[in-house]
């Protein structure tokens, strides 16, 4: 197949180029050529820009196109008005997000209902804004190619050259090893997916031209957040002793949920990291073991400069924490 990715060198893009080489297609990424230019020799790289530049997209033909960087309701609908008539399908990377967390119930799948979308005059982007763009950029993409789109609602993604650094934090932290502040009620269940296992799947679904809406997340099996951190701890041989704060402590030592402690949120918001996974996982979607993707970004993770990352509290803040508990 001849497939068209917006974007394609950042995290989920980069190995959704991958694993489409892999399968034998024929891939071409529109990017501004900032970031990891060159990075593929087998790729045929076409520079503009989403926000006005759209001129690179003119006058070619694709078999399907694949979204990974659309975030406001506007410039996806630039672009699609160029790309409904040169693809037969396409492929839209939005976020499980979209889903009102005050409506939510555990085990919800894609029939929960959704945020109210965003305005179209919305131009800038905050976290409170993120679900109704994302909401809004679903519409646009159904609306102008009914029965040919894939709407794809990864929840959170990890992997190999993740930027956000969530759950690479976890890792890093737990390879270091010793006393580990652990948050939260330690049954409460946890959702991620490597990021390699999206992009399989959905390079599987665009070569079968599969529509409709799809959550994508993992485990397979109910996990824990105590199961996470065990088994990670296992799968590392660290050493690491866990020591639990319940949540009343953590909001009393001022330690945020998410980006301070990633994976922990509150008992009430949980059911984000709750959802049914059935729908996917009927559709193919095959998940790696939690084991090889710590490992494999462990690997990644000290390949990197080992400065303060992006996500989680620092050492010093944690050790204020445990001496206080």
């Amino acid at each position: 197949m001849k497939i068209l990715i917006l974007g394609g060198t950042q995290f989920l893009g980069r190995h959704l180029v991958e694993a489409a080489l892999a399968r034998g297609h024929e891939i071409t990424i529109f990017h501004r050529g900032l970031t990891n230019p060159k990075m593929f020799l087998r790729v045929e790289e076409l520079l503009g820009d989403r926000t006005g530049d759209l001129e690179a997209l003119r006058g070619k033909n694709w078999d399907a196109v694949i979204d990974t960087s659309g975030y406001f309701p506007h410039i996806v609908h630039a672009a699609i008005e160029i790309l409904k008539k040169a693809v037969q399908h396409y492929v839209f990377i939005s976020s499980i997000s979209v889903y009102d967390d005050l409506h939510l119930k555990s085990q919800s799948d894609e029939t929960a209902p959704r945020l109210s979308p965003a305005d179209d005059t919305v131009r800038t982007m905050s976290p409170s804004q993120y679900g109704p763009l994302k909401a809004a950029c679903e519409n646009v993409v159904t609306a102008a190619m009914p029965g040919q789109s894939l709407i794809v609602r990864p929840g959170l993604l990890v992997g190999p050259y993740d930027p956000t650094d969530r759950f690479t934090w976890w890792v890093r932290r737990i390879a270091r090893g010793g006393d580990i502040l652990a948050p939260g009620n330690p049954d409460r269940q946890v959702q991620f997916i490597d990021a390699r296992d999206v992009a399989d799947w959905v390079i599987a679904m665009t070569e079968a031209g599969q529509t409709g809406a799809y959550n994508i997340t993992g485990p397979e099996q109910r996990l824990s957040m105590k199961e996470f951190l065990d088994r990670t701890n296992s799968a590392l041989r660290a050493g690491g002793n866990f020591f639990w704060a319940s949540e009343a402590i953590l909001n009393k030592q001022n330690i945020g949920p998410w980006m301070d402690m990633p994976l922990w949120l509150p008992d009430t918001e949980n059911a984000s990291l709750e959802f049914n996974l059935s729908k996917a996982l009927k559709a193919g979607l095959k998940i790696r073991a939690l084991e090889e993707t710590v490992c494999d970004i462990l690997k990644w993770d000290q390949t990197r400069p080992q400065t303060l990352l992006k996500a989680g509290i620092t050492a010093e803040r944690e050790e204020e924490v445990l001496t206080a508990l």
